[in-house]
């Protein structure tokens, strides 16, 4: 009979375990497709918990962490999904974004370590590029713009010439990146004028 109390309640735990984290994902689910990111972080949360190897969970979690600006644990979620699933362009490039902006927009304590984010935001777009191919050209705007963000970081900090040649070929990546979104969408104005902007910045240093 204890034997059969104890699975009996080990198995009633176990189900209102699953009910819960299932109808916390529900909540999530639900507030994060009415745009409501930051309630969808509440519950999402609570359902990662429950269950942390969760896909879809840490896909939506990640995502309303994004939207609500708090990068650092964007890229926590995104790193953990990338774990599950490494081919997941998606992560890839969600966590580039994150990195790019904490790289923009440093808090003090993490300002001694914005190259590194710059780097690993354009090394997150070229695995992204790597997994989905070229022709995504949301993918391929992002890393010309961390090449450009990142190049003019170095130029500042230039103190002999193979630096400003290293800052050069970063602004050269740039122009290549936005050159390949150009040809498919050579009406786009944006890109353009960032493109003659990082001319600009490469014949200032020349």
């Amino acid at each position: 009979m204890s034997y059969l109390k104890n699975t009996l309640i080990l198995f009633i735990f176990s189900a209102s375990s699953a009910f819960a984290q299932n109808n916390f994902e529900k909540m999530g689910i639900q507030a994060w497709m009415k745009g409501d990111f930051k309630g969808a972080v509440i519950q999402l949360e609570k359902a990662d918990n429950a269950d942390p190897s969760n896909e879809k969970i840490l896909r939506t979690l990640g995502y309303s962490y994004f939207q609500c600006g708090d990068f650092e644990n964007t890229i926590s979620a995104y790193s953990r999904l990338i774990t599950l699933k490494p081919a997941d362009y998606s992560a890839y490039y969600y966590r580039g974004k994150a990195r790019l902006n904490i790289a923009n927009a440093p808090k003090q304590a993490l300002n001694q370590m914005r190259e590194s984010f710059y780097t690993s935001a354009i090394r997150d777009f070229s695995k992204a590029i790597e997994i989905n191919g070229e022709e995504d050209i949301q993918i391929l705007q992002n890393r010309g713009i961390a090449y450009k963000d990142y190049a003019i970081f170095k130029s500042y900090k230039i103190k002999k010439s193979a630096e400003k040649v290293a800052c050069l070929a970063v602004f050269n990546n740039s122009i290549a990146d936005f050159q390949k979104v150009l040809i498919v969408q050579p009406l786009r104005r944006d890109i353009i004028d960032l493109m003659e902007y990082v001319k600009a910045q490469v014949t200032s240093l020349k």
